[in-house]
């Protein structure tokens, strides 16, 4: 793991001297070595504070490969070289929160991997309304981390370790329980904290929506997952709190998706419903649950990244994000047609993706949890079924307002597409393997 360190801290020239290609040839590299390096279901590849396990490994590969993405994405954008070296400082500080096994390296990370995200949402941002949005982000995050910085020395006094093979506690105080739970139920976000993040996703540069969607979410259940662990009697006790408020809100979030006017609000609400299916499945504690919800966040990862980069690909087209103006697609960008129609059929969770099969295994955890729980998923699936087929429509029919025209979709463009697509449609190849 130091090596992996060492390696982008020697990246970082790279960066200044404005070179996108090795950059990418790198990330691809590490990518590629952890690949064939292999993990287990224990912590390995143990330097220091660092090692990789099945959960992390995982999330590991996401981080590259979004970030490799991202750089595809910004490619016509000017200070190519200052994005670089933010690329590379939130892909050190994901990393860090990834492979840390000691609960007060990845809350450090956590925290820091806030500035160079504000950096890209205020330097790459597209109104002025960015600075809000910035501040939005800054004060959830730190509203709710510092009870926490305060709780782990509270646990590292108690316990005298912060790491988490030897964290073990026990305790029915709520208040504990809550500031543990709530940190990582902002990041998610779960509904009623979920407020920052259509601000972050509308007012981000394609790259920054991308890592936002694809990575960002995913460190609130990373963190549920670690947590579960040492504090299972807390976990269980309350765990009726936030299933209840994830249940619900995934079903208003979704009707609140059917009211926008806005590709990327729409687009960042029905991560917000997605990820109360991820919270309601870890609450479960069961194995399904658990295994669902982190097949859930790897998939939403690709899917939510990509639908993300096409809607940039319309808006570098048509100046709007508006449904008023992109309209009638399918005879100004038919090239894209098809790869927006499939991303909006796996945002529904259709059966060739593993979206389907993580909501499967979601709906089994849940039915064993609350058996009431199923009428409530029925609705879930049918408006999160009407709000992508309403994305998909109202932007490819209709009369298109630039008549007599088209556009083309970019070689790199179609790589960028196709990148976030393979994955979903070959994994469920790959988990069927190995069950």
């Amino acid at each position: 793991m130091m090596t992996l360190i060492l390696f982008m801290i020697f990246m970082i020239p790279i960066c200044f001297m404005n070179l996108p290609m090795i950059f990418q040839y790198s990330n691809l590299l590490i990518l590629i070595w952890f690949i064939y390096s292999g993990c287990w279901g224990f912590f390995n590849k143990i330097s220091y504070f660092m090692g990789v396990d099945n959960i992390s490994f995982n999330l590991i590969l996401l981080v590259l490969l979004i970030s490799s993405l991202m750089i595809i994405s910004m490619m016509n954008y000017n200070w190519m070289s200052s994005f670089l070296f933010i690329n590379l400082s939130l892909n050190s500080c994901l990393l860090i929160i990834f492979i840390s096994m000691n609960f007060l390296y990845m809350y450090i990370s956590f925290e820091f991997v806030l500035i160079p995200l504000v950096i890209l949402i205020l330097g790459w941002g597209y109104q002025p309304e960015r600075l809000l949005s910035g501040l939005y982000l800054m004060f959830y995050t730190m509203l709710v981390s510092l009870p926490l910085l305060i709780l782990l020395v509270f646990i590292y006094s108690n316990m005298g370790s912060l790491f988490f093979d030897m964290m073990n506690f026990h305790s029915d105080f709520f208040l504990i329980h809550f500031t543990l739970m709530i940190v990582f139920m902002v990041k998610m976000p779960m509904y009623f904290v979920h407020f920052w993040l259509p601000k972050a996703h509308v007012q981000a540069p394609v790259s920054g929506s991308m890592i936002l969607a694809g990575l960002m979410l995913k460190i609130g259940g990373y963190g549920l997952i670690r947590s579960s662990f040492f504090y299972e009697f807390l976990f269980l006790k309350y765990s009726y709190i936030w299933f209840s408020i994830s249940l619900l809100g995934s079903i208003y979030i979704s009707i609140i998706c059917l009211m926008q006017s806005d590709m990327k609000c729409l687009i960042a609400y029905s991560s917000v419903s997605h990820m109360g299916m991820v919270i309601m499945g870890l609450i479960s504690m069961s194995d399904l649950g658990l295994t669902g919800s982190y097949y859930l966040m790897l998939a939403h990862g690709f899917c939510s990244s990509g639908m993300f980069f096409m809607a940039n690909i319309f808006y570098s087209r048509t100046n709007s994000r508006s449904f008023y103006i992109n309209k009638g697609l399918l005879t100004y960008l038919p090239s894209s047609c098809m790869f927006w129609f499939m991303l909006c059929c796996f945002n529904m969770s259709c059966p060739p993706s593993l979206n389907f099969i993580s909501e499967l295994m979601i709906l089994t955890s849940m039915f064993n949890f609350w058996t009431n729980s199923m009428y409530f998923f029925v609705f879930i699936s049918f408006f999160c079924a009407c709000f992508s087929y309403y994305l998909f429509s109202f932007s490819q029919h209709g009369i298109c307002s630039m008549l007599y025209s088209f556009s083309n979709v970019t070689c790199y463009e179609y790589l960028c597409i196709f990148m976030h697509l393979i994955p979903l449609v070959f994994s469920p190849l790959m988990i069927s393997m190995f069950f």
